[in-house]
């Protein structure tokens, strides 16, 4: 399976780098980014990727905010939260929005990656959605 993402951030050199990181992987497309949360929106519709990486903290609408949008969504893409900030109350909205992962952006290859494992191998079943309590 390919899995087509669409990258969301607002920092377009993050932005850069998560390409770059993304495009050494088999199994995964980088279908396109946006850099705010209502561009965000208009994308996904667009695009229909299987998996958002997803800002928190972004201007003109939080990653939050777009989550809660496309949760209402008949076939809404998975989403993983990306943040600078792990603190709980990001993971805790994370963990209830039903999102596959919350990886901070100083641990994106130790964090990213297991998810996108999973993902190409289809084994959608076991990829559970994020835990509110970091791992130890």
């Amino acid at each position: 399976m390919t899995v087509k993402i669409l990258l969301v951030d607002d920092n377009p050199t993050f932005l850069g780098a998560v390409w770059q990181l993304l495009d050494m992987l088999p199994g995964v497309e980088v279908i396109g980014e946006a850099h705010d949360g209502r561009e965000a929106l208009v994308k996904a519709a667009e695009l229909k990727p299987d998996l958002i990486l997803l800002d928190v903290a972004m201007p003109e609408m939080s990653g939050v905010a777009v989550a809660l949008r496309m949760k209402t969504w008949a076939q809404a893409p998975r989403i993983v939260f990306l943040s600078m900030h792990d603190n709980a109350a990001y993971r805790e909205a994370a963990h209830n929005l039903g999102a596959l992962g919350f990886v901070g952006k100083a641990d994106l290859v130790d964090g990213l990656l297991p998810i996108l494992e999973q993902l190409v191998a289809d084994d959608v079943a076991s990829a559970r959605p994020v835990s509110p309590d970091p791992a130890p």
